[in-house]
């Protein structure tokens, strides 16, 4: 039996807009709009603001899953990329080139691959559809996962705001169909 997925990434916000590491902001405005979703027996979606506000402006009813929450950037949440590159140099190296490291406190790459990896194991059980919105940094978990490939590929998995991304799973494993980006 054949399950769906289908994770959505939430819509832009200030944060997003700043390139700055997110607090629990909301979405800008209610721009997620898609001109069709496929119907799902399962929707979820992220504990943080942005994420329950897309949902909403598609239209998705979603019970509220914690797994899916965003990985924990810990004293840099609310700072620009920027600001943190001026400041914490080696930090920064350190997080996007050692997946295992966290300078800032919060979770690595490699903790939040591990979190997210029952969720998704369990969603390929019983098949049907199921539709997710969260964030862009655990969908490219779940693209990891997915692909089985190591977790220095997070860093090269471009997932933008509104981005959806497809998989389909057999019960034993997932595939990657697609992904649609947003501009």
């Amino acid at each position: 039996m054949t399950t769906r997925l289908l994770m959505i990434s939430h819509a832009v916000t200030s944060a997003t807009r700043r390139a700055a590491f997110p607090l629990d902001e909301g979405i800008e405005a209610a721009t997620a709009v898609f001109s069709e979703l496929p119907r799902a027996q399962r929707a979820w979606c992220a504990p943080e603001r942005r994420a329950r506000e897309t949902a909403l402006a598609l239209g998705i009813v979603a019970e509220t899953e914690s797994l899916l929450r965003d990985i924990d950037l810990g004293a840099w949440a609310g700072r620009t990329f920027e600001e943190l590159l001026a400041e914490d140099p080696e930090g920064i190296a350190a997080w996007t080139s050692d997946t295992s490291s966290a300078p800032h406190g919060g979770e690595s790459v490699e903790e939040l691959i591990v979190r997210i990896a029952p969720w998704l194991e369990k969603q390929n059980l019983g098949g049907g559809r199921t539709v997710a919105v969260t964030h862009p940094a655990v969908i490219r978990a779940a693209v990891v996962l997915a692909l089985d490939v190591g977790p220095q590929a997070f860093w090269r998995i471009d997932i933008t705001p509104l981005a959806r991304v497809d998989f389909r799973g057999d019960g034993h494993r997932w595939n990657l169909r697609g992904i649609e980006g947003r501009d």
